[in-house]
């Protein structure tokens, strides 16, 4: 692998730099000035209308930034990624997520390090779908033979936050009678809330983790392996014996690893595992077997319209030029915004209560990708890198933290999300209430974009201190993201977006956006801390003055 490119030693970033020490934003005169602007910056893609008609950018900013992609060799590296490539540098892998919703029968077949990715792939997506329709159709039941009525899916980060979110998206897909629960936390509270209330009869588990080690995954597995047993017990459904708890876990538990021996020490069957690759991250692994939640309680075509959408922008981002691909002009926005106009946060606003989870999904996929202060040949990184991502779906953020975006002093640019058609269409006094929903979506770009000028607010006859306090400066970014309705498809598409945008972020900052080496240390010092908290006084010795003064106010309130 080359060494990268260093960007801030490019032609490119230097007029970058030029253009930045004469900045004025103005968007009010940039749009009167052009009246082909919309036009210009509003772009198709697959199922999605993204304008970025009021971003603080202009024609000649926005060649710059693209010969700035063009200079750290973006598309090089996509085309690296998608050929399987040991682009994951400090782990030597390929990164194949996108092999992940190739469609069967893609030309050119894909072999990677001797694999047929194609082939293994297809066959995992198809024992998906076979075991998703045994549980759907009740072909597939409890040990006392009823159908399953709810799955579990215990995970953690990308074994979680992918299919909590997906699933929260699409719930009006649930059509078999099977809704979904998802334990990530450690914390006792998560399993005990997610557990109550259900039957264990009708309850079925996932356990997803690759290696069967995570703790956290492994802890709360435990615990639902003891809740399932007391619950069955208790009802009489089986009796104590080794025997009646072995067959109430294969009957009640399926994971999704690859550690088959693991797997079947905790008591599941290997058959009944579902497997994937070291090539495939955590934070993109939801399209592969860490979807079994939602092939299940959503159903195999929906998980296979989710694969087309993520599908169908892999293909935008490998066909088209530069100065038209979208994920590629947001990444490179992204950019401009973070190292040549000072902006540390970004903000994702969906209007959709449905995508409630979005932001939180998009925080692992951003932050730990581009999280990074070394590039991928471990020099130190020349610029700023990551952006905190963060969000609420509106109006709830209307009413909590929009004033900040609108007259804070820190640059905050934001993308709005929103869809024509809902999922539920209601009236209110004989208004359509999702017309009312999106007039604020609509209303919210326009006022962070073109502000209100003191005349304006003293034309409405406000006068003194107020005017300064009702004066809104404008000129504040946002990118619109539309569609027709939020379907399985249209989702894939949403989630493959920031997929891409991260990733072109990242090969223009020169670092490796698939590994995650800093998680590593907090996880050691826990399993270091932990006998701490078992009474170990030699663990407690060993700690700092701050951590040992803090596990002694645990012990002391500890009930």
């Amino acid at each position: 692998m080359s060494a990268p490119i260093d960007a801030t030693e490019t032609s490119a970033w230097a007029e970058l730099d030029a253009h930045r020490a004469s900045f004025t934003p103005d968007l009010r005169g940039w749009f009167a000035a052009d009246p082909d602007r919309v036009a210009k910056l509003s772009f198709t893609l697959a199922d999605l209308h993204v304008d970025l008609s009021k971003n603080l950018v202009t024609d000649e900013l926005l060649a710059s930034l693209v010969r700035l992609a063009e200079q750290t060799g973006v598309a090089d590296r996509y085309a690296a990624m998608l050929s399987g490539e040991h682009i994951n540098t400090s782990e030597d892998r390929a990164v194949l997520h996108t092999a992940l919703r190739r469609p069967p029968g893609a030309a050119p077949g894909l072999t990677v390090d001797g694999q047929d990715v194609d082939a293994d792939v297809h066959s995992v997506l198809d024992a998906l779908d076979a075991f998703g329709e045994r549980v759907r159709s009740g072909d597939w039941r409890g040990v006392t033979g009823k159908k399953v009525e709810t799955v579990v899916n215990i995970g953690i980060g990308g074994s979680d936050l992918g299919p909590y979110m997906i699933f929260e998206a699409l719930k009006p897909y649930a059509d078999a009678g099977i809704t979904a629960r998802f334990v990530s936390n450690i914390d006792p509270a998560d399993i005990a809330l997610k557990t109550a209330g259900l039957d264990p009869e009708t309850t079925l588990f996932i356990v997803a983790s690759k290696t069967f080690t995570t703790l956290e995954t492994l802890t709360n597995a435990r615990l639902a392996r003891d809740w399932l047993w007391a619950g069955l017990e208790a009802s009489g459904a089986i009796d104590g014996s080794e025997k009646a708890k072995t067959d109430a876990v294969a009957h009640h538990f399926v994971a999704v690893s690859t550690a088959l021996d693991k797997v079947a020490a905790f008591g599941i069957d290997p058959a009944n595992a579902f497997g994937f690759w070291d090539w495939v991250g955590g934070r993109y692994s939801v399209d592969s077997a860490i979807g079994l939640s939602l092939v299940i309680s959503l159903g195999p075509d929906v998980f296979r319209e989710l694969l087309a959408g993520f599908h169908a922008v892999d293909e935008h981002v490998a066909t088209t030029p530069l100065a038209e691909n979208v994920p590629v002009l947001l990444g490179l926005l992204n950019v401009w915004y973070t190292n040549f106009l000072g902006s540390q946060t970004h903000a994702v606003l969906p209007y959709a209560q449905q995508l409630h989870r979005f932001a939180a999904y998009l925080q692992q996929l951003t932050m730990e990708s581009n999280g990074k202060s070394v590039r991928w040949d471990g020099s130190p990184v020349t610029s700023d890198t990551g952006e905190v991502f963060w969000g609420e779906p509106g109006t709830n953020g209307q009413h909590a933290f929009y004033q900040l975006i609108h007259q804070g002093t820190r640059l905050i640019p934001a993308d709005f999300i929103a869809f024509a058609n809902p999922a539920f269409p209601l009236e209110s006094e004989g208004r359509d209430v999702h017309g009312l929903f999106l007039a604020n979506f609509l209303a919210q770009t326009k006022a962070l974009a073109f502000g209100k000028t003191a005349e304006e607010v003293e034309a409405e006859g406000t006068t003194g201190a107020l005017v300064a306090a009702r004066t809104f400066a404008g000129n504040r970014p946002t990118t619109s993201i539309f569609a027709p309705a939020l379907t399985p498809r249209v989702l894939g598409e949403l989630i493959a977006l920031y997929e891409h945008i991260t990733f072109t972020q990242g090969v223009i900052w020169g670092i490796n956006s698939f590994d995650q080496w800093g998680v590593e240390l907090g996880k050691q010092l826990a399993l270091q801390i932990a006998p701490a908290l078992e009474g170990d006084d030699a663990a407690l010795q060993a700690q700092d003055a701050s951590t040992k003064a803090l596990l002694e106010y645990y012990k002391a309130h500890r009930s």
